[in-house]
């Protein structure tokens, strides 16, 4: 964990980075509603070994610093809460502070994307809907369709993970986003068949191994295609 400095204010977030020298491409990684708990820390750490910077932000910063939240009914309560109750418009801000962190760091090429999971993937579309990042991808993102009125600002690589199971992406969400953002050139929709939502968290259920090694490999060869 470090402490980083953005317009509003400081914060602590997670960084890896490859072995191997650099520079290497950025990613912002935005985790679920749990925060930058101990797998969303995992999850930087792959990416580090696949020749990523990867700097993951305590995404509650503004609400209640330090909350890394776990995997149980009671943190759920409390991670809904947090999520759901995120100030969008400051995080605009804050997306903008973190790329530029990465972007300006000596050991980064000056390409950063973003990479995010459920609250994280709703982040994802906003950031790329507004123009922050230099490509995206959201596994799984929640209320996409509450915001597809930003869809026009969406002129970067997107890719997006989506589960067939998923009760808090239903057909009834899924549908409109699928209509909307389906045509577009830049964007890449994939639905993943008997895959619930959280099918990529490895070692907790629902995680789904075929989809998740799948729809991993669809997001290394997006990522290294769009920040080469």
């Amino acid at each position: 964990m470090i402490n980083i400095t953005i317009d509003g204010g400081q914060l602590d977030a997670y960084l890896a980075k490859p072995k191997e020298p650099g520079p290497w491409p950025g990613i912002i990684l935005l985790g679920e509603v749990y925060n930058v708990n101990h797998w969303v820390r995992k999850v930087a750490d792959g990416y580090a070994e696949q020749g990523f910077i990867v700097l993951a932000p305590d995404l509650y910063w503004r609400q209640e610093a330090g909350r890394y939240l776990d995997y149980t009914p009671e943190d759920q309560k409390i991670a809904r809460a947090l999520g759901f109750s995120m100030d969008l418009e400051a995080f605009t801000g804050d997306m903008m502070g973190y790329i530029k962190i990465l972007a300006e760091d000596p050991e980064c090429t000056g390409k950063v994307g973003t990479v995010g999971f459920c609250l994280g993937g709703k982040l994802v579309y906003l950031a790329m809907a507004r123009g922050l990042a230099d490509a995206g991808v959201a596994y799984y993102p929640v209320q996409v369709e509450q915001f597809l009125e930003e869809a026009d600002g969406l002129t970067g690589p997107l890719m997006i993970h989506f589960a067939e199971l998923d009760e808090h992406v239903p057909p009834a969400s899924y549908k409109p986003v699928k209509a909307a953002l389906g045509p577009l050139s830049n964007v890449d929709i994939f639905m993943y068949e008997n895959a619930d939502h959280g099918f990529n968290r490895f070692g907790y259920p629902p995680y789904h191994q075929p989809s998740a090694d799948l729809a991993l490999e669809r997001t290394l060869s997006f990522l290294n295609t769009e920040l080469a």
